[in-house]
């Protein structure tokens, strides 16, 4: 089951990001807008002239000619010196919902009651008629306000642009899918039926408050019957600028687009040859160029005549402020505290240069197709083929999408996502490694518990960093086996109590242990005063029956410094000592080495011909009066030592004298 882990948790991890992804939640939504805002700040688009202008009410201009709003009249002559100056369009982010406070039948109330200078000022004319005789003779579009909340009593605008949709069976009417307001604050009458065209200068924004993508057209709810679409500032400008009478909406199957099953919704906006590729929601993408001063003319050089009539002669004016005081700053993704007139000169330079961002219906399934392609790579390869190879796929994974989306952008204008694709793809890398790591520090600790009580901490430490060394379940090899014994144990013992038969055992296993494991020794096991113990495995040693037999002799020296201090011990206490002697058993041979056992216990241990031979030496050892016997495999490997040949003798289970030795010293 543990096993199992390391591809079963990184698939249902990639299941749930494709999920996550084909849900596509606001907090992903917001993730790839961040992404997208960053893709423009990296590669913002380059500004040139498309002959679209602001005529702005800075704060210089509301300097010269007074607080806003500005009586009519200065706001039609204004108007007034565009128009002559052949001003293509004139569009206004501006809404003229009540009529000017400075007209004569305004202020005539004020004065009190003077017949004379009454009759002066009814023969003077309306300031709100004036501006609106001023936009009858030019190509003046109005702005008005779409509004999320009822407003019931609001007259809504007169819409003169005229719509045709173009779609299949289904998705013909396009409403369903557009933006759609409750209320409106629109214009006086006088100023739309003036007017050469209305738009909506609400902006769409995203739920940070920026403003990146921006509704051409929307629905504006009516209680007695359908929505009315309603065009946007920028584009009813373009219109008015080229003379054209409405517009087509195209949605999907209109125009030979393909939605792959599904009613997705609009796909462009036409008005004349201009073709504006949209979201489904009739939205474009704003293009961000951050500020560009030479799109502003202040309005005061308009008032003052200072500006040549080159300079507006077949060219868009929109109207609006950047004045911080009248509070229409929006955030776009390149400028924080951008004037919102910017917002609809920007998206009709868009419109003048063919210049979009676009993101396709299919953008979303090819990105899942990418971090699923690229996930599904990593979880096979990372436990087969190893950590290097798997962590270079991660990095293609990863850091291809950003460069593919810089490329993609710059090259086609299409949006791509590279940051859900790419985290998806680290998040399963770095999870699937994890696993990994911890089920090799597992086994690690698991060979450190396993093997710590019967090996050295040398090789504890290589079999824990390289478990792959340690062949599990049994295997034949080469190996030095050793028994030992300690003579007359049994009467010895006899004569103890148990704890002190306990505490005698314990001083005398610990230095004989520590002699078989400083030279590289594998403890198989403790029978009573006995020590049975082997070298070459688990790890190959192949200086193994020099190693063994330096243990033994160790052994015998270290059991001299025994009975000394055993013996120093008894004399303090007045007491009888018999020296401990021991007898060692080494012989070489092949055996069987891994889990000796059953499934409820098993013991890392040795069985074979040679081991029972090793432990026939060792009882010889007493017959023969010596304390360390060796067979003959063993006494031919390690000829330098001082080894003196005892004799043929018949060993029980062998049909067959085996010729022995006797270990004396080393070289």
């Amino acid at each position: 089951m543990k096993r199992s882990l390391v591809w079963v948790v990184p698939l249902l991890l990639l299941v749930i990001c494709v999920w996550a992804r084909s849900y596509d939640p606001p907090i992903v939504q917001d993730m790839r807008m961040w992404v997208f805002d960053e893709l423009q700040r990296q590669f913002p688009a380059r500004w040139e002239d498309t002959d679209v202008r602001i005529v702005d009410i800075d704060d210089d201009s509301l300097a010269r000619m007074g607080q806003w709003p500005w009586p009519r009249t200065v706001v039609a002559d204004m108007v007034n010196r565009l128009v002559e100056g052949g001003a293509a369009a004139v569009a206004f982010d501006v809404v003229f919902a009540e009529p000017d406070r400075t007209s004569p039948a305004i202020v005539l109330p004020l004065w009190g009651n003077n017949p004379e200078l009454n009759r002066m000022i009814e023969r003077l004319p309306d300031h709100d008629s004036i501006l609106a005789g001023v936009f009858a003779r030019g190509r003046v579009v109005v702005g008005f306000s779409l509004l999320p909340e009822l407003t019931p009593n609001a007259r809504p605008p007169i819409i003169r642009a005229g719509f045709a949709t173009l779609g299949d069976a289904t998705s013909v009417d396009p409403r369903p899918y557009l933006m759609r307001f409750n209320g409106v604050a629109s214009n006086l009458v006088a100023f739309d039926v003036a007017a050469a065209g209305q738009g909506n200068f609400t902006t769409g924004f995203e739920r940070d408050g920026v403003v990146r993508r921006v509704p051409l057209v929307s629905v504006l709810r009516r209680p007695d019957g359908p929505g009315m679409l309603v065009p946007s500032l920028a584009v009813e400008a373009l219109r008015v600028a080229q003379g054209v009478p409405g517009y087509l909406i195209t949605s999907v199957g209109g125009g030979g687009e393909i939605g792959f099953g599904e009613h997705t919704g609009v796909v462009s906006v036409r008005l004349g040859d201009v073709i504006v590729p949209t979201d489904s929601m009739a939205r474009v993408w704003l293009r961000d160029t951050g500020p560009v001063p030479q799109r502003f003319v202040p309005a005061w050089r308009i008032l003052a005549g200072e500006v040549p009539p080159e300079e507006i002669d077949g060219r868009i004016f929109f109207v609006g402020t950047s004045a911080p005081g009248l509070r229409d700053l929006r955030a776009t993704p390149l400028d924080p505290t951008a004037a919102g007139v910017t917002i609809h000169a920007r998206i009709t330079e868009q419109m003048l240069r063919g210049d979009y961002l676009t993101r396709p219906d299919w953008m979303t399934g090819g990105e899942i197709i990418w971090l699923a392609a690229f996930g599904l790579m990593i979880i096979v390869v990372l436990p087969l083929g190893g950590p290097f190879i798997a962590a270079a796929i991660a990095l293609v994974g990863a850091g291809s999408p950003f460069a593919f989306a810089g490329w993609y952008m710059t090259s086609y204008g299409n949006l791509v996502d590279p940051v859900f694709p790419a985290a998806v793809v680290l998040l399963i890398y770095l999870t699937q490694s994890l696993i990994i790591f911890s089920q090799r520090e597992a086994e690690r600790r698991q060979v450190r518990s396993a093997f710590s009580r019967y090996l050295s901490p040398t090789v504890v430490e290589t079999l824990a960093q390289h478990p792959e060394r340690l062949q599990l379940g049994g295997e034949m090899r080469e190996l030095t086996i050793m028994f030992s014994d300690i003579r007359g144990f049994t009467s010895r013992s006899e004569r103890m109590q148990a704890q002190e038969l306990t505490q005698f055992l314990n001083r005398f296993l610990t230095p004989m242990t520590d002699c078989i494991l400083a030279r590289g020794g594998t403890i198989d096991k403790y029978m009573g005063d006995a020590v049975m113990a082997f070298w070459n495995a688990p790890l190959d040693e192949p200086q193994h029956p020099v190693d063994a037999a330096r243990a033994g002799l160790e052994m015998i020296a270290t059991l001299g410094r025994l009975n000394e201090q055993w013996a120093a011990e008894a004399a303090a206490a007045n007491q009888p000592f018999e020296p401990v002697a021991i007898g060692v058993g080494l012989n070489l041979g092949m055996a069987c080495v891994g889990n000796m056992g059953s499934q409820q216990r098993f013991d890392y241990s040795i069985i074979g011909d040679a081991v029972n031979l090793a432990s026939r030496l060792e009882g010889l050892s007493k017959t023969y009066g010596v304390p360390i016997i060796v067979g003959e495999d063993l006494a031919r490997r390690i000829e330098g030592f001082a080894l003196v040949p005892l004799d043929r003798a018949k060993v029980r289970g062998k049909q067959q004298r085996v010729r022995i030795y006797t270990l004396l010293g080393d070289e």
